[in-house]
């Protein structure tokens, strides 16, 4: 991130008039012109550390596992298993 400035010393006065009626004397971050953020998980992996174990959860599924038996293993609810199994039966089928 780059350095603190005053926003006296860069944005014209009717600007930053415009800018205090919405957040007055509070600090604003703003972004770069292209900066993208990134989505959730996205930077440590966790994202994809999740869709795989999604998958595998699926894939022992359609192979005869039950729910009762993919929530011991995964250490999720049944709800959550179910979730899963549902949302990616949707994308292929077993």
């Amino acid at each position: 991130m780059g350095q603190y400035k005053n926003g006296r010393d860069v944005l014209p006065p009717e600007l930053l008039e415009q800018i205090q009626q919405y957040i007055d004397g509070e600090l604003l971050y703003i972004p770069k012109q292209n900066e993208q953020r990134a989505g959730w998980g996205e930077l440590s992996g966790s994202r994809e550390r999740i869709r795989q174990r999604n998958e595998e959860i699926y894939e022992a599924y359609c192979s005869g596992r039950t729910i009762a038996e993919l929530e011991r293993i995964y250490f999720l609810s049944g709800e959550s298993v179910r979730k899963i199994v549902g949302k990616l039966t949707r994308a292929a089928s077993c």
